[in-house]
């Protein structure tokens, strides 16, 4: 029991340094990349979530397995991490795109980049 905790205690350091990477960093890649590391904790989470009842999994025979790992959380989370991956493939296409338009990559002065903005 106490490899869980260790395991959710991990998990949820994850989350949070990407929470703060995402909050505190004013590069935009780095931005990025912190919004990654923490879709990737919080996947971790589901994936530790769904697996805490068993380890076996749920076939149908002449004996009942005890405890077994639910599929269908597991199957919700490979959806989720294929959409994160095209998520952030479209994140870093439009990061590339202001990366011509603007010299820098510090989202204030991004920010006020004026009427001309590829955002707006």
């Amino acid at each position: 029991m106490p490899d869980i905790q260790l395991m959710k205690g991990m998990v949820l350091a994850t989350i949070l340094i990407g929470l703060l990477g995402l909050l505190f960093k004013r590069n935009l890649l780095l931005r990025i990349l912190a919004m990654d590391i923490m879709g990737t904790g919080i996947i971790a989470l589901f994936v530790l979530f769904s697996a805490r009842f068993g380890q076996r999994t749920p076939t149908v025979g002449e004996e009942i397995a005890p405890a077994y790992a639910d599929p269908v959380p597991q199957a919700v989370i490979l959806t989720a991490i294929v959409i994160g991956f095209s998520i952030m493939a479209l994140v870093l296409v439009k990061a590339m795109a202001l990366a011509k338009h603007y010299p820098t990559l510090d989202v204030k002065e991004i920010e006020t980049g004026g009427k001309d903005s590829p955002c707006s």
